[in-house]
Formats: structure tokens, sequence, C-alpha cells
């Protein structure tokens, strides 16, 4: 990616420090520290991270350790470079010492109680006086809107997904298990390119497609049976996330029943999203046509989600929060129904908010019509 898009990030983010009186911040959230500086290495656990950034109105520093040195050099050659090998506590006294930060700011949702106690302990080495100032989503609130560049990775990544599926959905049959069906989606991603799955598939089949967060088993698909399929690939960094459900034949009549009445409800909040509708509203719309149809009590999470750099991002399409929509968010459309003990149906596209409306990025195939 240029340059230029992480340069007027920076800026957007400086001037939101200063509207809040923050003269330092301490960026952890491996998708934040990309999308304000291009440093792609990403955390092993939660408790290993690969970097820091420290932000102030007239510095920018990458910290990290030396097995990411080099990378640090090649990717943000216009920050300036803290290497620890004793963790960060080691340079970030002297760093906080030398931008006399007075207000740090920390994004408290993310970093570990441990990982809090050492920022404390280092500001106040330095700065006995000063104060952190947790926030909640300070990065994430300019990531909603996605520019031009990020758009177009998005696409890429749901044209690598949907080859994925295309992959699995020819395959198959009755008879292939679940995590035979997995296999294929995370094969044809890694070899169309892809950094990785965006999340691990999900391959639920008869009774396991009522579980919405089912893990791939060896059971093996049965004619008329419900196969839910939900995957997502990373590639240059940008993910995607689409479902489909699949049968093999005639279709239970329940089955049936409930396909059509999650593809209306997709369908209708795909036509209800658009700038200035809140996101509760495109949820009410497809949580409505389910409720009407006698199953409202079955459809359990939220409508959608926003897509970027994680595959679950701001905003949220649920009962809850509402966020006014706006032009060039990427969010999922997601309507379900899971009956316990039979299976389930789930179809989620991604769509953009357009400027009248919204255009649906994923391909309007692998849909039943009965």
């Amino acid at each position: 990616m240029p340059e230029k898009p992480f340069v007027k990030r920076l800026e957007r983010f400086r001037n939101a420090m200063a509207l809040q009186g923050l003269d330092a911040f301490l960026v952890a959230v491996p998708e934040n520290r990309y999308y304000l500086s291009g440093y792609e290495a990403e955390d092993l656990n939660l408790t290993e991270s690969s970097g820091y950034l420290l932000i102030t109105p007239g510095a920018k520093y990458l910290l990290t350790d030396p097995r990411y040195e080099t990378a640090a050099r090649q990717e943000v050659p216009d920050f300036d470079l803290a290497v620890y090998t004793q963790g960060l506590p080691q340079v970030l006294p002297d760093l906080l010492k030398s931008v006399a930060a007075q207000k740090l700011g920390i994004e408290s949702n993310f970093l570990t109680y441990q990982r809090y106690i050492e920022v404390r302990d280092a500001l106040g080495k330095t700065r006995p006086n000063a104060k952190i100032v947790p926030t909640e989503n300070f990065v994430e609130q300019f990531r909603v809107i996605k520019d031009r560049d990020e758009i177009e990775r998005i696409k890429k990544s749901i044209r690598l997904t949907e080859s994925a599926l295309s992959a699995a959905w020819n395959i198959l049959a009755p008879g292939r298990s679940e995590k035979e069906v997995a296999w294929v989606i995370e094969k044809a991603i890694r070899e169309g390119g892809g950094q990785a799955v965006s999340f691990p598939p999900i391959v639920a089949s008869g009774p396991n497609a009522a579980l919405p967060h089912a893990m791939p088993t060896d059971r093996r698909a049965g004619r008329g049976e419900s196969v839910i399929l939900d995957l997502g690939s990373k590639l240059d960094g940008y993910c995607s996330d689409m479902t489909r459900t699949w049968t093999a034949g005639e279709p239970a009549p329940k089955l049936r029943e409930i396909y059509k009445i999650v593809r209306e409800a997709q369908l209708a909040a795909q036509e209800a999203a658009r700038p200035g509708v809140e996101s509760v509203q495109v949820d009410a719309t497809a949580r409505n046509i389910i409720a009407l149809a006698g199953y409202g009590d079955y459809f359990g999470h939220g409508l959608g989600h926003g897509v970027g750099l994680a595959v679950h991002e701001k905003p949220g399409l649920r009962k809850a929060d509402p966020v006014p929509l706006e032009e060039n968010m990427i969010v999922t459309i997601e309507p379900g129904i899971y009956l316990p003990g039979f299976g389930g149906v789930r179809l989620e596209n991604m769509v953009r908010i357009t400027e009248t409306g919204c255009e649906v990025l994923t391909r309007e195939d692998f849909f039943y019509d009965w």
C-alpha cells in the first residue's frame, strides 16, 4: 500500500488525540498498528506482542523485539525504531520521558492487566504526575469507513473466498465429512494466494447446522439435510466472510421453509441498508420477517458486522447499540434460523454502503430458488 493513506490516517488520529487532550498514545492492537503505520507483523497470542506504536503530536515510534527488527525497518522506515530484548519496560520509560507525556492514551479493551501495570509503572518512573487515559475503539472509529484502496483489497479477498466456496460446493455430496470439506476450503484459500483463512471454516451438517459456530467434525452429510458453509480469507491484510447453505437432493419440507424465510430476510435487510439508517433498523428488518414466520426464538445472533483488517469489527448490526450507517462502511448481512436437533440455515453477503443504498459485494449465486 502506498505511504499516503498512512500519512492521512496518522493525521486524523493525531487530531483526535488533540481533541481528547492526549499528548501520547500507545497502540497495541495489531490491526490498529497496521492501519496507522503499515507494520504487518501479527501477534502470536494475546500475551506475546510483535510491537507497539507510540504516537505523539511530533513523534512516532515503533517498539519491538529483535525478531521483527529487520522487517520493521523495511515496512515502516519513517518511524523511529526502539528495539527491546527484555520486554516493553526496557524502552518505554525513556521514551515516555523524551516525549514528556502527561496524558497517555491506551487501548483498555485490549491490553492485559500485566501489560497495563508495565505501562503504568513506566509512566510513574518518568512522569509521576502524568495520567493514563483508558480508551476504547479510539483507532477503530476511523477503520469503520473504508477508503478506496481498502475497498479494492476487500473485493479481492472476497473473490478468493468465492473461489474456495466454489471448490467446496463442487465436491459436496452425501457422505462427505465436515472435516473433508473444511480442508478443501483452507487448501483453496492458501493455494489461491491467501495469507490465511480469516477464521476457521464452519462446515456444519444436519443437526450440527443448528450450532451457529459449529466446529467441523467427522460427521457425514446426509440426503435432504442442510450443510452450512461459513468461510473467509485474508488477502493483502484484508478479510472477507460469506456463508451459503447447501443441501443434497430434495430438502426436507421444514428445511425448504426456513431457507425461504432466511433468504427473504436477507434480501429485505439488503434493501434497507443505506446511509442514515441506523444499524438496529436493518437488524429489525430481517428479524421481524423471521419472527412473523414463527422462528424469532431461533435467530439469536446479530444480523451482521463490519469486515476489514479484522473479520469482526465495527459497526455491529444487532438489536442494541444503534449506529447510523455511512457511505463506504462494509458490513455483512447474515440472518439465520437454527432448530436444535434438526439443523439450520444461514445466508451471508458482504455489502458496501453506497451514496443511495448498498452494493452487494459477494456474488449472488450459490443460492437455491425453490
